[in-house]
């Protein structure tokens, strides 16, 4: 697989101030130009287990080039994860999943799968663009315009999710496809983060710091923040990729 972009990528994930086990789950594969964060829920083990599930499936794709045939495979990946969990939930009685989002770059493309209040943000040009909808009940009440969008955080209700990976039998997973530019940072985050971190303050720190750097003061502040949930950050960044041009052969003879 060829790419016209040079890839930089980085991925951290802490328990946070409150929490005993951690829920959330990434995976990094610059390899496979392939990041997942995916954030758990059914409490403790369950919650920690579906999100492992779901990061798994994805890291079984092997892309083969064809960006249209490897994200039928991220689709089917997903959806694969989902009958899993949703098959042991229901021998088990109980209902858990989780939440994902995930990004796959061929070349100048890329792609963007989610499912939940899992996040992705693409810093361009010093503005910070939010890709993806949140599938959660408050979203939709700010939708309809029953709520204010700056009251959706503190609402009673901000955890309850509209969808999840493993909550049903079916699942409907959303994707957009773009292309990629020379200097796009993409942010691919879990709601611990977010809920502690309003975009304004995302968007200063991805264009003040390096990539390391502004992976490291997000988690750091969102601890600083007393972080009551599991928190998990992904950062991707685009620059142009090296040409080589040969130089032309010089004639004459050789001493």
């Amino acid at each position: 697989m060829t790419s016209q972009l040079r890839l930089e990528s980085f991925g951290a994930t802490h328990v946070g101030c409150v929490r005993t086990n951690n829920e959330d789950s990434y995976w990094v594969s610059p390899e496979r130009n392939i990041w997942v964060v995916a954030d758990g829920m059914g409490g403790h083990e369950k919650g920690e287990w579906a999100a492992c599930e779901v990061t798994k499936a994805i890291s079984q794709i092997v892309p083969s080039g064809d960006f249209n045939a490897d994200c039928n495979a991220l689709a089917d990946a997903i959806h694969g994860a989902n009958a899993t969990i949703f098959q042991a939930g229901q021998k088990q009685g109980v209902q858990m999943g989780s939440t994902v989002v995930a990004l796959y770059l061929s070349g100048a493309h890329f792609a963007l799968f989610w499912v939940g209040d899992s996040r992705a943000y693409l810093l361009r040009g010093g503005t910070l663009h939010r890709l993806t909808s949140d599938h959660s009940q408050v979203q939709a009440m700010v939708d309809r315009g029953l709520i204010a969008p700056e009251d959706a955080a503190s609402h009673p209700m901000a955890h309850v999710l509209a969808r999840a990976v493993g909550a049903q039998a079916g699942l409907e997973v959303d994707v957009i496809t773009d292309e990629a530019e020379p200097g796009d940072v993409f942010l691919l985050c879990s709601d611990g983060l977010t809920n502690r971190i309003p975009d304004e303050e995302i968007a200063t720190i991805l264009a003040a710091e390096g990539h390391r750097s502004a992976l490291d003061r997000l988690i750091a502040l969102t601890l600083e923040r007393n972080a009551p949930d599991n928190v998990t950050a992904v950062i991707v960044g685009a620059s142009e990729a090296t040409r080589l041009v040969p130089l032309p052969t010089l004639g004459g003879a050789q001493p």
